[in-house]
């Protein structure tokens, strides 16, 4: 009798749902990259925020072409938004979404906005993170942007449209 129970217990064992991975951890990790990011455009550290990229070979596309690689990005950054904060403007990521594809790569998709600068900017990022040397890094950055007189979703929303 005690075979058979612990013959059935084994069965059992095999048969189970394998539990999903608890991918908190790497989540937070993620978001904690995303939030540094934005803290240091705000405080005009562009080399802080590009310590969020894989370095020197992340890949970028804007603006419906491949953009250079990290330093050259950088090298932009400092070009275009150096200087006056009025001129660098005010950035804020929301509705971050991430999907875990792999123990080492993730998925985000995230709303973006650039307040000030000049014209104010906004969009969506898709990014390929991946896990390098235990540090989450952005390896793929896509930017689709909105045009600026293209009326915002979350306004259609707001107002009940």
């Amino acid at each position: 009798m005690k075979k058979a129970l612990g013959l059935i217990l084994l069965l059992a064992a095999c048969t189970a749902e394998p539990s999903a991975p608890d991918h908190s951890a790497d989540e937070a990790a993620i978001r904690q990259v995303i939030a540094d990011m934005e803290a240091a455009w705000n405080r005009g550290d562009f080399r802080g925020y590009m310590a969020g990229f894989k370095n020197p070979d992340v890949v970028f596309v804007s603006r419906g072409r491949f953009q250079r690689d990290w330093q050259g990005t950088l090298d932009h950054y400092v070009r275009d938004y150096g200087g006056d904060p009025e001129r660098r403007g005010r950035l804020h990521f929301s509705d971050i979404r991430i999907e875990m594809l792999s123990p080492d790569a993730a998925q985000l998709i995230s709303r973006y906005r650039l307040e000030g600068g000049g014209q104010p900017q906004d969009g969506i990022n898709t990014r390929l993170m991946r896990k390098v040397d235990g540090r989450w890094v952005i390896a793929l950055n896509h930017v689709s942007s909105r045009e600026a007189t293209e009326p915002s979703p979350d306004s259609n929303v707001q107002q009940g449209r």
